[in-house]
């Protein structure tokens, strides 16, 4: 019985330690945060010609994915798969620092959310997002 009252309180604990998706400021400006910040911006005016020609989406787990590369040049598919590689890491990276600066990593599924979802509305009309089954679909 002991052991059964001191799981509810840990899991109870672990409740209240990690923050809701509305308590995840996005836009808190620890220096993790800033320099995964930056890194994003400095490669987005690359990756907007790809988003642009369909080559590549937003992925349902928020990473930057190959949506149809079957137009580009070997040259470019490599550029395009480089961006990629280059990305993805660093919307982990934006993603970890978010959920350090809300507590730890308990945070970092709620940070995640919270980021991914704020991507899904700063994409563009007719940018290719991926759902949960897979299947990618144009952005109103």
């Amino acid at each position: 019985m002991k052991h059964i009252l001191f799981l509810l309180i840990l899991v109870s604990q672990l409740a209240m330690a990690a923050p809701a998706s509305d308590q995840i400021n996005l836009d808190i400006g620890t220096p993790p945060v800033m320099v995964a910040r930056h890194a994003l911006t400095q490669r987005s005016s690359r990756l907007v010609r790809f988003y642009e020609a369909g080559v590549i989406g937003l992925g349902y787990d928020g990473m930057v994915k190959m949506h149809d590369g079957s137009r580009l040049t070997l040259v470019q598919r490599q550029i395009a798969e480089k961006l990629i590689d280059q990305e993805n890491p660093d919307r982990n990276s934006l993603i970890y620092a978010l959920a350090e600066a809300h507590g730890g990593q308990d945070a970092q599924p709620v940070a995640r959310a919270a980021q991914i979802k704020r991507w899904k509305d700063q994409f563009h009309a007719g940018w290719w997002i991926e759902d949960a089954s897979g299947n990618w679909s144009k952005k109103p």
